[in-house]
């Protein structure tokens, strides 16, 4: 059965929002993902609180001063809130932390339908490239419906939470077409021409925490996790393209400061 606008299944977005308890104790996987070996995704960073370093966010380096991650994450932060770790995928483990000069939220941003919801972190001083810290290229061409995705996150294993230790996980998907996922979801507005989907079964797929994180194909990052219906109950998930968004992000980079939109971008 497709999920209908005017039921009430519960679409959420995917950032921790919610008071934490302390870093080991938190939950944060996956569903139906299991532990990333080390060094699997040394462009993954984990966007925390700077005032007591819990995760709210995943994201992705794209240049040693650039950081892409979902709008939702960031739009209503100040840059002073937020800190960038790097160099990690045990989020008890010290990776590096880096501050963040600027946030820059798409000029689109729709935070009722989560349209264009990405965002780019300009950092104020550059990360330090090593076998555990590197940047992930953008994509060169789109995706195409069952092409093998693969999504890393520190996100809760259920919708209700749960224990386990604060590793990265890791979770191979396929990739949705639009035209596709429009259909699966009885043409949501919340589906965007910017979005793109993620599926494989019931039991597998992004929760609480995973907003941000990126997925990768053929070596490039082709989506930014934005939203889900609630957590992996046998639905795609939706995510923002960096290709649909590669104007937006060269030109935001190119000039450091906010892009305003075209109707190209929008």
């Amino acid at each position: 059965m497709k999920p209908s606008v005017l039921n009430s299944c519960v679409l959420i977005s995917l950032a921790i929002v919610t008071a934490k308890t302390s870093r080991a104790s938190q939950s944060q996987k996956i569903v139906g993902g299991s532990t990333a070996e080390e060094g699997l995704a040394p462009y993954q960073v984990s966007l925390q609180y700077a005032r007591d370093s819990d995760h709210f966010c995943g994201g992705a380096i794209i240049d040693a001063e650039w950081i892409l991650t979902a709008a939702h994450c960031v739009a209503f932060r100040t840059p002073q809130e937020v800190v960038v770790e790097t160099g990690t995928q045990n989020l008890v483990e010290p990776g590096v932390h880096y501050n963040i000069e600027h946030i820059y939220t798409h000029c689109g941003y729709n935070v009722t339908l989560l349209h264009n919801d990405i965002a780019l972190l300009h950092l104020n001083s550059t990360i330090v490239m090593n076998e555990k810290t590197q940047v992930i290229p953008l994509p060169m061409q789109p995706m195409k419906d069952g092409d093998d995705v693969l999504l890393t996150g520190w996100g809760a294993d259920t919708s209700a939470g749960g224990g386990g230790p604060p590793k990265l996980k890791k979770l191979n998907l396929k990739y949705v077409g639009y035209e596709r996922c429009k259909d699966l979801w009885d043409n949501d507005p919340r589906l965007h021409e910017g979005s793109i989907c993620t599926f494989t079964r019931e039991g597998e797929g992004v929760c609480y925490g995973d907003s941000g994180s990126p997925l990768v194909g053929n070596g490039h990052l082709v989506g930014i996790v934005s939203w889900a219906k609630t957590c992996a109950l046998g639905f795609p998930d939706a995510h923002s393209s960096p290709y649909f968004y590669l104007d937006w992000i060269h030109q935001t980079m190119r000039q450091n400061k906010k892009y305003s939109c075209d109707s190209q971008l929008i």
